[in-house]
């Protein structure tokens, strides 16, 4: 493999990983609260589910390049028009919804993006 084909490789998992903590940072919030220990442990986990099935998308394109990258791209551009709206009707500022989206979602449509070429790559230098 030469090294543009690792740099294609490797960026799309780190740049994944780097994304699945920055949304894991979301679930601190649960600790906010002046509910019990417990309670605010069972919030923490609930919080993260996003994070774990994340996790899980992650750990199937790192195998298998194509799907991975197909659902982590519909899942960076479906979730946007949702999100928006969400935040839209939060705070009624377009400008702050769509940079809530580019911090949210987009990179997970670029993660996509960046596996599926890395499969198409990969796909190519092994024929040859």
């Amino acid at each position: 493999m030469n090294k543009s084909s690792k740099i294609l490789y490797y960026t799309p998992r780190i740049l994944c990983i780097i994304a699945i903590l920055f949304i894991s940072l979301f679930a601190l919030d649960a600790f906010e609260t002046g509910h019990s220990i417990w309670e605010k442990i069972i919030a923490f986990l609930i919080h993260l589910i996003p994070s774990f099935i994340l996790t899980i998308l992650l750990i199937i394109a790192w195998k298998k390049e194509l799907l991975g990258g197909i659902l982590f791209l519909i899942i960076g551009i479906g979730s946007s028009p949702f999100l928006f709206k969400l935040n839209y009707n939060m705070n009624h500022s377009i400008w702050l919804s769509l940079g809530i989206i580019f911090m949210i979602t987009i990179p997970f449509a670029a993660v996509g993006i960046l596996f599926i070429m890395s499969h198409y790559r990969n796909r190519h230098t092994s024929k040859i």
